[in-house]
């Protein structure tokens, strides 16, 4: 008999399958796109509230990652922000704060934003990637279709995330997050959301790397700062770009 955590392995193994089999010619198209905002003097920014926040700062001045990639901070909505926790739950379902976060930001028309959203239905998420559509980015949505397609939006528009963005990938999550169940507990529990999110954003970043460099260009990205030369290169890298970086 399987354990709990076999079973889990067996669950996300699969998604993990399905991303391969269904989702990387999505990933190489959206790919394109930061490549072509990398060569042309655009900027990239990301945005997730919730547990998909982590998600993005694992794009974030990250060893081995894209140095060009700019979180979108948005007060009350991170996995990390202070508690209480739940306080990120109300604040994700508020209409027009993303508006007023985006009218306070550096993003331009013609720049790209990567909105990670694992359902696409509360107002903050939604409303993030249809008015920066509106205001000539790029939109890349990193979503469930499963779970987007078994709820309502709570975004006034009555548009999922989904709906608006330019490109699409499916992270494969099934309804509910949670890939278990046992004789015991009355729902489902060990969610893959986490695993399968950091997972499609790294292929993104593979598939960039991949773009740019077909094209001859050097990908402007971080070395680990606990490797010989690192530091050096990293304030390199940062110096080279400072104009499209805003994490500092």
């Amino acid at each position: 008999m399987e354990s709990l955590a076999e079973r889990y392995l067996d669950a996300v193994t699969a998604q993990l399958s399905r991303l391969r089999d269904e989702e990387l010619p999505a990933i190489a198209a959206a790919a394109e796109v930061l490549a072509d905002a990398i060569t042309g003097g655009r900027r990239i920014f990301a945005f997730g509230c919730g547990h998909s926040s982590l998600a993005v700062y694992d794009l974030v001045y990250r060893a081995g990652g894209l140095a060009l990639v700019n979180p979108i901070v948005v007060p009350g909505t991170g996995a990390t922000d202070p508690p209480p926790a739940t306080l990120s739950t109300a604040v994700e379902r508020l209409p027009g704060l993303a508006t007023a976060v985006l009218d306070n930001s550096p993003i331009q028309a013609g720049d790209v934003l990567i909105v990670v959203s694992l359902t696409g239905r509360n107002a903050v998420p939604v409303e993030m990637g249809r008015v920066a559509r509106e205001r000539g980015l790029t939109v890349v949505a990193v979503t469930s279709r499963e779970c987007s397609a078994a709820a309502p939006s709570r975004d006034p528009s009555g548009l999922k995330l989904a709906d608006i963005a330019h490109h699409v990938l499916d992270c494969k999550v099934g309804v509910g997050d949670a890939a278990l169940e046992a004789d015991g507990l009355p729902h489902r529990f060990s969610p893959t959301s986490g695993v399968l999110g950091a997972t499609l954003l790294q292929l993104l970043v593979a598939s960039t790397v991949e773009a740019l460099l077909a094209r001859g260009v050097t990908p402007p990205m971080f070395m680990s700062a606990n490797v010989d030369g690192g530091q050096e290169w990293n304030t390199r890298v940062l110096s080279e770009n400072a104009d499209r970086i805003f994490y500092l």
